[in-house]
């Protein structure tokens, strides 16, 4: 198993996993990641800019069976977004969503950003678990209102 960049053929598993995630909670709805104009072509979107970067956990035969991003978000303030980080089911619980955090954060050091923005939803239990184990804290609000309208929870982390 290992992580590494997205490549456009990672597309269509890495959005399927996305949205049967989102599914399970019932987040399947307007307002969630699930309706992003790009969560069809992931790759593209991430190599926009070098600002931005999507990590893909693969098994050794290259199947994706994850992935975060990271992306500009209030780039006056140097704080990038985490995205979309996702599991498939075979592949929680053994560490993954920890090495993906661990590729997401050392690339937003590399680019120089000072902290990490994340925007989720409470009944995601598991990944708020993961947030706060992480060192995010949790903030009362959105830092800048986007169109993730759903989400209910927010964390950020100085790094």
């Amino acid at each position: 198993m290992k992580i590494r960049s997205i490549q456009s053929s990672d597309n269509k598993s890495i959005e399927k996993i996305i949205k049967d995630n989102l599914k399970i909670f019932n987040l399947d709805i307007p307002g969630t990641a699930y309706f992003d104009p790009e969560i069809s072509t992931l790759s593209d979107f991430y190599k926009l800019t070098n600002k931005r970067e999507y990590f893909v956990f693969v098994d050794d035969l290259d199947n994706v069976l994850g992935g975060v991003g990271i992306a500009e978000y209030d780039e006056k303030n140097n704080i990038c977004e985490l995205q979309k980080l996702s599991l498939s089911n075979e592949s929680k619980g053994n560490g993954a969503s920890y090495k993906l955090l661990d590729a997401a954060i050392n690339f937003a050091k590399e680019t120089g950003y000072k902290k990490v923005y994340l925007e989720t939803y409470h009944t995601l239990e598991a990944a708020v678990h993961l947030y706060r184990k992480y060192g995010f804290k949790e903030l009362e609000k959105p830092l800048i209102s986007c169109n993730h309208d759903t989400m209910d929870m927010f964390f950020i982390k100085d790094i």
